[in-house]
This record gives C-alpha cells, sequence and structure tokens, in this order.
C-alpha cells in the first residue's frame, strides 16, 4: 500500500487538475491515503505570489473525503514556500486551520524564485547552492511548523548548468539541516518529481537520504509533486524498495500534524 503525501490541484497556480480526478487515479492505483498540498507561496518577484482560499478548500477536501470515505484516506495538508520575511505569516497560517500535514518547501529567497533563474545569475553555482542551504537553515532554526521539509535539495532543478554538483562540498550545512529537522522531531520526504525533471538521482539526493538515515532521522514521507493525475505515485514501487533497502522500516502518515508509522 503506497501513500502519496505530495500533490497538487487546481488550488494550486500551476496545476490544472480537479481535485476529484486526483482520487479516482489514486484510487484506481490502489493507494492506501493521499494527502493535498497545494501551494502557498507569498512575497514574490512574479504573478504566483498569494495565497489559497482555505475556506474552500478545505471545504472542498472535506466533502471529497466523506463522498471517498470507503474508497481512501484523504488528509488536509499544505506545501508552504517559506521565506525569511514572511516566517510570522506562515506561521500564522498553520495556527489558524487544522492541517494533517504541511511540507515546508523553499522556492523562492529574497523574493526571487529558483524557477525563473534570476537568483543563480550574480553567483557561481557552487555559491547558489551553499546560499540555497543555509538560507534553509536559518529558516528552520527559528520556523517549526511543518512535518517535513520538501525536496530539501529543490535548488539542484534549476541553473541552467551543465551538470549537478556533487553534495559532498556542502556535507556540513545538509547535517546541520538535518539534525536540526531531526531534533526538532521533523522529517524529510523523498519526492519522485526527479524522474520528470530528468535529474541524475533521487530527490533529496542517496546521499543525503542515507546521510538523514545514518544521523537517526526516521520520519519520511513519499510524494509525486504531481500536478495532474498521471503523475500520482510514480514509481513508488522502486521508491519503497530503496528505502528498505538502505534500512527505513516505516514511511510516515500524518493525522493532525502527528507523524503515523507505517511498515514498508
Amino acid at each position: 500500500m503506497f501513500y502519496d503525501y505530495h500533490m497538487h490541484s487546481n488550488f494550486s497556480n500551476d496545476s490544472k487538475a480537479d481535485m476529484e480526478d486526483m482520487i479516482k487515479k489514486s484510487i484506481e492505483l490502489g493507494l492506501k491515503e493521499i494527502c493535498f498540498t497545494d501551494h502557498v507561496d507569498y512575497d514574490l518577484d512574479s504573478d504566483n505570489d498569494g495565497g489559497i482560499d482555505y475556506n474552500k478548500y478545505f471545504d472542498k477536501i472535506q466533502f471529497l473525503q466523506n463522498k471517498y470515505k470507503n474508497n481512501i484516506s484523504i488528509k488536509k495538508g499544505i506545501e508552504i514556500g517559506l521565506q525569511k520575511q514572511i516566517i510570522d505569516k506562515c506561521n500564522n497560517d498553520i495556527n489558524k486551520y487544522p492541517f494533517d500535514f504541511v511540507i515546508c518547501s523553499q522556492h523562492a529567497i529574497n523574493r526571487s524564485e529558483l524557477y525563473f533563474g534570476d537568483f543563480f545569475l550574480d553567483k557561481s553555482q557552487h555559491e547558489a547552492y551553499e546560499y540555497y542551504y543555509k538560507e534553509l537553515y536559518d529558516i528552520i532554526k527559528v520556523y517549526k511548523n511543518y512535518s517535513v521539509l520538501g525536496h530539501l535539495d529543490l535548488v539542484k532543478r534549476y541553473g541552467n548548468y551543465s551538470k549537478i554538483l556533487d553534495d559532498k562540498p556542502f556535507n556540513d550545512i545538509i547535517e546541520s539541516i538535518l539534525k536540526q529537522a531531526i531534533y526538532d522531531g521533523k522529517g524529510i520526504e523523498i519526492n519522485t518529481s526527479c524522474y520528470r525533471y530528468n535529474l541524475p538521482d533521487l530527490t533529496p539526493s542517496r546521499h543525503i537520504l542515507n546521510m538523514y538515515k545514518e544521523l537517526g532521522g526516521e520520519i519520511i514521507t513519499t510524494g509525486s509533486d504531481s500536478h495532474n493525475p498521471a503523475q500520482i505515485a510514480y514509481n513508488f514501487d522502486y521508491i519503497y524498495s530503496y528505502l528498505k533497502s538502505i534500512g527505513f522500516k516505516y514511511v510516515c502518515s500524518f493525522d493532525k500534524m502527528n507523524p503515523q508509522f507505517i511498515k514498508i
């Protein structure tokens, strides 16, 4: 039984998928449980800046939970894009609504979205990666209202470089991020969007996943980062077998922000 804990619907500005279509596909695939984690990204330079009508969002999920309660479990989540200057605003959102699960992601730095590339223009590749990881570490030292860190090495997706840098030059800061998450009782996700972006490794990398395990990390979720039904639970057969092969005994689901450990 698989659990897809990272999926987007048309409540996200980069998806046109109806929630019900995502649910029907998840049932067809035999998933045990899914969690909608639509985007909230504030204070961006681009037109993507904005949040969600939370009342409509929760009403829709509640309606579908009731409709499909005999077929699949559906949880209420969010993927919140953190930047230093919006930590208080993000905290207020999470405190105000009854989320089961919150992904803490860093899509932008100083209002500049990584996707569009401007962040990389005045930096070497090494400087860009280091800046990204240090910024993420600074955020999670003070922001605690989340369940897992989303696509932890997201910076590798972007920048239009000829190759992706090895993790090892950034081991110290990555280790600090993972130790902080573990200390705070938070987890990380394994995100299969790596296949869509033709990355040479998993997201996060196998090196980071092994480091998290060796440091004592136990909370891990599996997510497709799907924006349409065809992407749901992509390559989860391999992902679950890989996690087991490196010593993970459980994946996690969440209920009211509390992790539930499910034997692989």
